[in-house]
């Protein structure tokens, strides 16, 4: 059974009909005790999403259901659902403790029940002993890990995260992200988790949905997105790519300047669209692929970033080489590995 269904849901904001449709039929599963993340640029309408799963905004048309059952017009308090902001919104008056404990204590669950379920959350996100601290003594990372066992202790069917890693330095949200998707691993959580961040939505999903402009651009695995895009769009949004226009022959071979692109899946004969990512680039010598010159070269440590003048036009190339690097104005031959090159409709 799946933990979350969207059925043909739309959401409009205002009755008129210049109303701007925030989503517009959208349909998808999250299966149970699964990680789906909901990625796209501001105002794609994942947050209204995510808000639609909780509760918090009632769909236009179509339904909704979690774990069997047909929320659409059941309030936040009714659905078995929690949710994690991006603020945290811990109450700074209160302990760690009662932070956690405060869901259960609105819910009616008895003192002490409800100090050893939040003492168990607070362990179960490695916070033992924090008990009676206030918020203001927290890191940003024990903050964290405050409001997600205060959700965690609800016991919900589903699990929302808004951008939940957004306050953290990069350090803390690399590990943050470790833990949320090992906790949710461990525990088997349904989980709907909303960002922009791509890398993010990388390392942590079971499935990610694309959205632009209230529509669900491509969904599947974050393989599937990353090296076989279906669009443009969300061949730059899954990390960076550079576009080239290119033509595909009868046999549906694509051809991008001397080199030759044998697509995944099945073209039309025609214009078409090369999206392909700085480390599918293989740096050789002169005379091999397509000519090349370097414009600019970066030292990253564990390599180089080169910008190459080429009949293209400029070549944005990540090599994982820095114990053969090129100067400034040296000579090289371009050519494209199996890995980060997509052939997708011309726009």
């Amino acid at each position: 059974m799946a933990g979350i269904v969207f059925e043909s849901v739309s959401k409009r904001y205002g009755s008129g009909a210049g109303a701007p449709w925030a989503v517009q039929d959208i349909s998808f599963e999250v299966p149970r005790g699964t990680l789906t993340t909901i990625l796209g640029p501001s105002g794609c309408g994942k947050t209204t999403t995510l808000r639609l799963i909780a509760g918090l905004e009632s769909p236009s048309a179509g339904r909704i259901w979690i774990d069997g059952q047909d929320v659409t017009t059941l309030g936040p308090a009714q659905r078995n659902v929690s949710m994690m902001f991006q603020s945290y919104a811990l109450f700074p008056h209160l302990t760690v403790l009662e932070n956690v404990r405060y869901g259960l204590r609105m819910s009616g669950v008895p003192r002490a029940a409800g100090v050893e379920r939040a003492r168990q959350a607070l362990h179960g996100v490695g916070l033992q002993g924090f008990d009676a601290r206030l918020p203001s003594e927290l890191s940003g990372g024990q903050q964290q890990r405050v409001a997600l066992a205060r959700a965690l202790v609800l016991e919900p069917a589903v699990l929302l995260f808004d951008e939940p890693l957004s306050n953290l330095d990069a350090r803390l949200r690399r590990e943050m992200r470790e833990e949320i998707r090992a906790l949710q691993q461990r525990l088997a959580l349904t989980v709907a988790y909303v960002t922009h961040d791509q890398g993010e939505a990388l390392a942590v999903s079971d499935q990610i949905i694309v959205m632009d402009v209230g529509h669900i651009a491509q969904s599947g695995t974050p393989q599937q997105l990353y090296e076989a895009p279906c669009s443009a769009f969300v061949a730059g949004f899954m990390g960076e790519a550079m576009l080239f226009a290119a033509t595909a022959d009868a046999q549906g071979q694509v051809a991008l300047g001397p080199l030759a692109i044998t697509p995944r899946q099945p073209v039309a004969e025609g214009s078409v669209q090369v999206a392909v990512r700085p480390e599918a680039w293989q740096i050789g010598p002169p005379g091999q692929g397509l000519a090349a010159m370097v414009a600019k070269r970066t030292y990253l440590g564990s390599g180089y970033e080169y910008t190459f003048d080429t009949a293209l036009g400029a070549i944005f190339v990540v090599s994982a080489d820095p114990a053969h690097a090129l100067p400034v104005g040296a000579q090289a031959g371009l050519r494209l590995g199996a890995h980060g090159v997509s052939v997708v409709a011309a726009g």
